[in-house]
């Protein structure tokens, strides 16, 4: 059973194909590292990397907007609308018997956001666009973890670990840009 060290490789890629918000993708990417690095440190035996052998974890983050997030939703959720964020937690969502690792790396899957979402919601939310990506990147690796929301009590506990990571890296709230 491997454990998340502080040698444990983490890749993650990002693309960026929406032209109107040109974000800081390392600047994201380190977030994301760190998030996850705290969410196995605090939920690791919860997660469906709790006992598999790894020496690297990967995924990819890919920023869009909310046609391509609609489109995607309708193709595969048949789902008739935008969605914020999309995520495919192929290593999560396989059976354990049939989970694929090759040499030590688990590939947990793809996060899709729609950026021009993420500045719709910031202002609903009275948020700083950066905390809502953050928050949304946050939102992302735990599905990849095999975590959900189907009920009231996983909705509160996933919530509570986003905020958790989130304060963890020091991103509240009412932090601006």
């Amino acid at each position: 059973m491997a454990t998340m060290t502080k040698t444990t490789k983490i890749n993650i890629f990002s693309e960026n194909i929406y032209p109107d918000w040109d974000i800081n993708e390392k600047k994201y990417l380190d977030r994301a590292k760190k998030i996850l690095r705290f969410y196995l440190s605090e939920i690791h035996q919860l997660s469906c990397l709790a006992d598999v052998d790894y020496k690297t974890i990967s995924f990819d983050f890919l920023y869009c907007d909310s046609v391509k997030t609609h489109e995607i939703n309708r193709e595969y959720r048949n789902k008739d609308y935008a969605a914020d964020i999309i995520t495919f937690a192929i290593f999560a969502d396989t059976p354990p018997e049939e989970r694929f690792i090759f040499d030590g790396e688990v590939n947990l899957g793809e996060v899709m956001i729609a950026l021009d979402k993420v500045q719709e919601e910031a202002v609903k939310k009275n948020v700083t666009p950066d905390y809502e990506l953050s928050f949304l990147i946050s939102h992302g690796i735990l599905h990849l973890l095999g975590f959900d929301h189907q009920s009231e009590e996983d909705y509160n506990f996933v919530i509570n670990m986003q905020n958790k990571a989130l304060e963890s890296i020091g991103i509240k709230k009412d932090d601006k840009i």
